[in-house]
């Protein structure tokens, strides 16, 4: 194999899927390629490796990492370490503890681009259903010791920081126990091929056109958001980062695979296109899997329905379907089912795709912050906030984007400035995006992303089936933690978070807006505790007593926010004046379990309303539970 990285021969642990399952350590042979680990059986006489017995994906590793040897454990057993993957922890055991750094430390280099490195991890084994470092009794439990670095990275290399960002490295400095030569790093990096995923036109003259499926060379990273490259022609520019991918990685080049979308954006699209057989493939609640979503007309159902099909490997890391119909990549297989049904309602027969959809930009272009008010078209009223009036409009007469209209005395401008250009950096799916700001006029205007659904708290109230499903719900849920789970890890606090601050796109996904607003605001009413607008019904007992803010008032606000999504939208202790909310809930009044809402769905309300700021849970936290929950009812 010419893409072999390291090979040696480890002790292998069973990994107890059960908890009577009996534990055994077995000799295999690993190697590490640039696209997974696999496992071998190992003749020891012949001094060589024999059949695969097993692989995992490189793409699916969440976190490498020591494990602290298990009770008694012999000498051969003493440097454990773990790969950490959807299926759970794989424990290795080698002999010395320079070979485990050094497979620890490529690993880590290797990985460092996959988007679900966790925080937090499990320092001791799972043995005999329970974690030996923390007792939990679930296997899928969060971590509970946090890295000092994710997997190695620091957050400022992971994540836009609240100080402006270092240019990328181009160069990995090799450990001493590194081969000499490294391989190529699995995500993109500066001289490597992308191919476009979106056509993108440029809005800056320093903007780069894309066109899908062509290739382009990356010159410049320094700007997360922005990389400068070079098309095929010669001509260089800015391209967004999030419009391009790897040439030859992953799913992104075919236009069955939808990435960004769940299960209920899934029906609401094959729906749209009524055509029996029609499918495709997107990433599955549970990280790390994929599922086919396929829209038939059969079954007896006039109107048609949706089935949802699991993507399942072997432990020889092929992928199938149905049993039997085993393939080594998933294009094969989706190749083979649009020929063949083998089991599933129907073969699929048209891919229904949403690429038409690009993901929005970090601003209008590269470099763009300072927006010419002249180039900005007013449309309609869209409605009046804290701060003044918020239009829709469109940006050069053609990009739809929404204006606030900032009325004077109504915010700290000077301050609110300096914050918006590091918020510039902050990007995520379910974040609304900060295009610019008008600051040379007055009124000053706020320039964001558009949604077309426009506010949660509207939609719940209006825009609602009769009767959504429980999928919907926990999916708006899902939306909104992952949005503050990264706010959280840029250590930034919304302070207002409710369902009147969350907004909805036309593809039914939720981002959350207005962070960090609060703080500029200048009107007494909503600043102080005690004014008629502050925010009293999403606030916890330290707020309402001492104006006490941290994260985790913020995670008293998430329960409040998914109780309103449970209740479609209602006012919460709707019968309580905001004197009676503040002496009821600081003496541990709660708000009631909604019809609409499960036992566990409220156990998560009621986790966010612990009366003790570090009884409740952090936003990764929140995140992974209700991502597990959602799982669980699909």
């Amino acid at each position: 194999m010419s893409d072999r990285v390291l090979e040696e021969l480890f002790i292998k642990r069973s990994q107890q899927k059960k908890k009577t399952s009996p534990l055994n350590y077995k000799e295999r042979w690993f190697v590490l390629t640039q696209e997974k680990v696999a496992y071998y059986d190992y003749d020891p006489d012949k001094m060589k490796r024999k059949g695969l017995r097993g692989s995992v994906d490189l793409e699916k590793i969440k976190c490498v990492e020591t494990v602290q040897p298990e009770p008694n454990a012999p000498q051969e057993r003493m440097f454990a370490f773990q790969i950490v993957y959807d299926e759970g922890p794989l424990y290795v055991f080698a002999k010395s503890e320079d070979v485990r750094a050094q497979w620890i430390n490529k690993l880590k280099e290797m990985v460092r681009f996959n988007s679900d490195l966790v925080h937090k991890y499990h320092p001791c084994s799972w043995l005999d259903g329970v974690w030996l470092c923390c007792q939990q009794e679930v296997k899928q439990a969060m971590g509970c010791r946090v890295l000092d670095s994710k997997n190695g990275l620091t957050s400022k290399q992971r994540r836009p920081s609240r100080k402006p960002l270092p240019p990328t490295p181009t160069e990995e400095t090799p450990s001493r126990l590194l081969p000499p030569e490294p391989p190529e790093p699995r995500g993109p990096s500066v001289g490597m091929t992308v191919v476009a995923e979106y056509n993108f036109q440029p809005k800056t003259s320093l903007d780069l056109e894309l066109k899908k499926d062509e290739e382009y060379t990356i010159l410049e990273m320094s700007d997360p958001n922005w990389w400068r490259a070079r098309d095929k022609y010669g001509m260089e520019g800015y391209i967004p980062s999030n419009h391009v991918v790897k040439a030859e990685n992953g799913l992104e080049r075919f236009d069955w695979y939808c990435k960004n979308i769940n299960r209920s954006q899934a029906e609401k699209l094959l729906k749209n296109k009524n055509k029996d057989g029609g499918f495709l493939v997107r990433y599955s609640s549970k990280a790390g899997k994929y599922t086919v979503s396929l829209f038939t007309k059969s079954g007896g159902e006039t109107a048609g329905g949706c089935r949802h099909y699991n993507i399942c490997t072997t432990p020889q890391g092929q992928f199938y379907l149905a049993e039997k119909h085993n393939f080594d990549t998933i294009p094969e297989l989706i190749i083979y089912h649009q020929h063949n049904a083998a089991g599933m309602v129907s073969r699929l027969k048209y891919i229904v795709s949403d690429t038409a959809r690009p993901p929005s930009t970090a601003g209008l272009g590269y470099g763009m912050w300072e927006i010419d008010p002249r180039s900005l078209t007013f449309i309609k009223d869209l409605g009046t906030g804290q701060f003044g009036v918020v239009k829709y409009g469109k940006w050069q007469g053609k990009h739809d984007v929404a204006i606030k209209m900032i009325k004077e005395g109504s915010m700290s401008e000077d301050d609110f400035i300096e914050e918006a250009k590091i918020m510039m950096h902050l990007r995520h799916e379910n974040l609304v995006e900060l295009y610019g700001v008008c600051t040379k006029q007055r009124p000053i205007y706020i320039v964001t992303e558009f949604l077309s659904n426009g506010c949660l708290l509207t939609y719940l109230r209006e825009g609602m089936d009769q009767h959504p499903t429980a999928i919907q719900l926990l999916e708006m849920c899902k939306d909104v933690s992952e949005g503050m789970a990264y706010l959280e890890s840029n250590q930034f606090l919304h302070r207002d978070l409710a369902a009147r601050n969350c907004l909805m796109d036309g593809n039914g996904t939720v981002k959350v807006t207005d962070f960090g607003m609060s703080r500029y605001v200048l009107d007494d009413e909503y600043t102080s505790s005690v004014g008629s607008k502050f925010p009293v019904r999403w606030s916890p007992p330290e707020v309402l007593l001492y104006c006490k803010y941290s994260s985790k008032s913020d995670i008293w606000a998430y329960g409040v926010l998914m109780w309103e999504v449970y209740t479609l939208g209602k006012l919460p202790y709707e019968r309580l004046n905001n004197m009676d909310i503040v002496e009821q809930v600081s003496r541990g009044l709660r708000l009631y379990r909604p019809q609409l809402a499960n036992e566990k769905v409220y156990g998560i309300m009621a986790w966010c309303w612990g009366e003790k700021a570090d009884e409740r849970p952090t936003f990764e936290e929140l995140a992974s539970k209700v991502q597990d929950l959602l799982f669980e009812m699909q």
